[in-house]
């Protein structure tokens, strides 16, 4: 019992040597770290890697008021005539999904059935793909489920609350843009 109890104390000692051998000299030079002044992980070859403003809009994704969904970022901004956003989200994407491009609202639906079977709220079409209509929706139970990949589904579903920002936002006829 007493090895165990010398060897638990020596790791001990030995991570409190590692944390201090590490931390700066003087701590009050460091000030409180908030989300803001906090440094970001070092990319690859040392640079430090810019911490990406939420809001920011994604380059190339055109002008005006618009609806921007960028597909590897797996979300969407509602951006107003002044190019700014209003509002941003993530999403969880479908499992047919629309090509890079701009497109218009076509339809809405208040409260339907998702080509999935969960009762969907606040549904945006805005494109039709292999025959799947593809637009934002939220699930009524507020879950964001991954996608079944053996089906053909075109929601690409979001929060509640998101998908009534959405619903006020995007009538019919409103640009949709999908970035890469």
């Amino acid at each position: 019992m007493a090895a165990l109890t010398a060897a638990a104390v020596a790791a001990v000692a030995f991570l409190a040597y590692q944390a201090s051998a590490n931390a700066p000299a003087d701590v009050s030079a460091v000030g409180p770290r908030t989300p803001s002044s906090a440094p970001s992980a070092p990319a690859k070859g040392g640079a430090q890697k810019q911490v990406k403003d939420p809001l920011a809009v994604p380059a190339h994704s055109g002008t005006g008021a618009r609806v921007v969904y960028a597909l590897a970022e797996r979300r969407v901004w509602l951006v107003d005539e002044k190019g700014q956003a209003t509002h941003t989200f993530s999403v969880m994407p479908s499992t047919v999904h629309p090509v890079p491009g701009a497109y218009t609202v076509t339809s809405r639906s208040g409260s339907v059935t998702g080509s999935d079977g969960v009762q969907i709220e606040h549904v945006v079409r805005f494109a039709t793909v292999q025959d799947v209509s593809i637009g934002f929706s939220a699930a009524v139970d507020g879950s964001l489920p991954t996608p079944d990949p053996s089906r053909k589904t075109g929601g690409i579903r979001m929060k509640r609350a998101d998908g009534e920002a959405m619903w006020t936002f995007a009538s019919i006829g409103a640009k949709v843009v999908v970035v890469a």
